[in-house]
């Protein structure tokens, strides 16, 4: 399915993480904002804020009497915060029971599996999906942070089909972009990190929802107005003067114009930065500024 870019409802998603430390009122006027924006997709998971950010969201669609087939929620469980990753069957099922009823909602759009979990058995994996989607709990099923060999392992188990991959992604993070552009040289940026996550993705029309499109590392902050990142900043002022928007939102149009399918997880809970994003829906990269903001990030092309 080839999406537009412009169609935000379907390429951009809400991230739900930071939404409890906006305390209620704060919470509800986001969502109000996000909803009157155009975004219908919506990302959760158990942990965030320890369950209460489904709670809240749950909450103000209620108060909003907003109907449930009219947006995309998805959740992901799998990290037990203390103890590690769990895939086991009997956790998920009680952990999807929990967000269903922290949600207030009937079905989950979509349920992910947070985490690569070392102990799992794909085969109760398997048996539990089958018994979510017949009773009506679940409609589709994806994973977050797996790469190619695990989505095999798990699809072989699955009657379902995994239809969505949580990757991070980002001007400054894009080893599962080097990878493949820099195949078989000494460069470092060719080491496989992500195992052909992009390609095998592609291939096996898995969508891949990008996460952190601002951050470089791992949660170590953002490359925008980084001193750290001076070449990436100059380019991205550049093509931000000519589409008259943010260097944040260029910063998300690259993530955009990668594949047509891919979509962005917005994680700010802030309705200024969000709409100052959202921008990025209109801005459409020529092929020459997008390889251009790739290499100022640091990578190169052989």
């Amino acid at each position: 399915m080839n999406i537009p870019q412009t169609d935000i409802s379907q390429r951009i998603i809400s991230g739900m993480m930071r939404l409890a430390g906006r305390g209620h009122d704060g919470a509800f006027g986001f969502l109000d904002y996000v909803w009157g924006a155009g975004i219908r997709w919506f990302d959760h998971a158990d942990i965030y804020g320890n369950g209460y950010c489904e709670t809240l969201f749950g909450e103000w669609r209620r108060s909003r009497n907003i109907p449930r087939e009219s947006m995309v929620i998805q959740s992901k469980c799998g990290i037990r915060p203390g103890l590690g990753y769990d895939n086991s069957a009997a956790y998920m099922e009680n952990a999807v029971d929990g967000i269903l009823q922290r949600l207030g909602t009937d079905y989950l759009d979509i349920l992910l599996i947070h985490r690569p979990d070392a102990l799992w058995e794909p085969e109760e994996i398997g048996e539990l999906f089958d018994k979510l989607q017949r009773s009506g709990k679940v409609m589709e099923f994806g994973v977050s942070n797996f790469h190619p060999a695990q989505i095999d392992y798990l699809q072989r188990h699955l009657r379902s089909k995994v239809s969505y991959n949580q990757l991070q992604l980002s001007l400054a993070f894009a080893p599962m972009v080097s990878e493949g552009l820099e195949t078989n040289t000494y460069s470092n940026n060719g080491l496989s990190r992500s195992l052909g996550a992009l390609d095998y993705c592609r291939a096996n029309d898995i969508r891949i929802q990008a996460w952190s499109p601002l951050q470089f590392g791992t949660f170590q902050g953002t490359f925008i107005d980084n001193p750290g990142y001076g070449p990436l900043n100059g380019k991205l002022w550049e093509i931000a003067q000519k589409y008259q928007v943010s260097k944040a939102a260029v910063a998300a149009a690259w993530n955009l114009r990668l594949d047509k399918n891919l979509q962005v997880i917005l994680g700010t809970v802030n309705p200024d930065h969000f709409a100052d994003l959202l921008r990025a829906a209109d801005v459409n990269l020529t092929r020459e500024e997008w390889y251009g903001l790739y290499q100022s990030a640091g990578y190169s092309l052989p």
